[in-house]
């Protein structure tokens, strides 16, 4: 299972890259290919100063060896060795009325010392940010992602929106970080589904990625905005920031296990603005967000 995953997610990754670059029109994405000194490594693709996104990130990365303590207390497991690989993306564009989108699809394994798998499961999502919230977009998202969902059962989209809409709640603000989306963890082998069926739920959900951003991007891309717009782009980007370091598990379980600070940290924007006690025009588009982010909604 692990090599299988691997293997498309490294097609998933120059499947993205690529329409991307296409979308953009004039910015490539540069390659560092890096080593993991504890075991394994990755491939970290980023993006920057392009015509259409300022800075985004398509890293895959696979790493093992020893369980570091932080986290064998996280697990409640013993002196165990782990595997996990996976796919993490973060695009921020430049033009404010283009969502900032976040995608992650990922395989986890831990062996005891005889290198038996003691456990294994899948996790992942897709969550899109919209910094000005056009609520066709927000249901076309919505709605690939069911779509994805449905071909496995009735109840998934339901289920992991409910969980998406959890996890991304910036809880000291007391507010959601975007408009959601999907969000699984510990899909585990079960009476329900085996390892194999959920990988088969996992790869329909990547695959169904580029559905459900690209048209987005491709509309919005064109559409004129002014300093002040992009200011308020900047003062919600520090919201994503105080998400990703302060709530964020992958960020999180990266620095607790020596992963590479490069492809932790590229989720982070280039340009944010922590503004005091800022508050939005009464009756503004920027207070609109606002409301709508207070709690979660139903875009299907």
């Amino acid at each position: 299972m692990r090599e299988q995953f691997y293997a498309y997610i490294e097609k998933l990754q120059d499947k993205i890259t690529n329409k991307l670059e296409e979308i953009d029109g004039e910015a490539k994405f540069h390659e560092d290919l890096w080593k993991r000194a504890e075991g394994g490594g990755g491939r970290t693709r980023v993006i920057q100063n392009g015509k259409v996104f300022e800075k985004g990130g398509v890293n895959i990365s696979a790493v093992h060896g020893p369980l570091a303590p932080a986290m064998q207390q996280y697990f409640k497991v013993g002196d165990v060795d782990f595997f996990a690989c996976g796919l993490s993306l973060v695009i921020h564009p430049k033009n404010p009325m283009v969502p900032t989108v976040h995608a992650n699809w990922r395989y986890f394994e831990m062996y005891n010392k005889e290198g038996e798998v003691l456990d294994q499961w899948f996790g992942g999502g897709q969550d899109l940010t919209p910094y000005y919230l056009f609520e066709e977009d927000a249901s076309h998202f919505h709605k690939v992602c069911k779509d994805a969902c449905d071909k496995h059962s009735p109840n998934f989209y339901t289920e992991f929106k409910e969980k998406c809409d959890a996890y991304f709640w910036n809880s000291h603000r007391n507010e959601a970080r975007g408009i959601g989306g999907l969000f699984f963890d510990y899909l585990k082998d079960s009476k329900e589904k085996s390892i194999t069926e959920w990988y088969d739920f996992v790869t329909e959900v990547g695959d169904s990625f580029l559905d459900a951003y690209a048209p987005i991007a491709e509309k919005r891309k064109g559409l004129e905005y002014t300093k002040a717009h992009q200011n308020w782009q900047e003062i919600r980007r520090g919201r994503y920031v105080e998400f990703n370091l302060v709530h964020d598990k992958g960020t999180l379980f990266g620095l607790k296990t020596n992963g590479r600070i490069e492809s932790i940290l590229m989720s982070l924007p280039p340009h944010v603005q922590w503004v005091y006690d800022h508050h939005p025009t009464p009756g503004s588009e920027e207070e609109r967000l606002l409301k709508i982010l207070e709690k979660p909604v139903e875009w299907v």
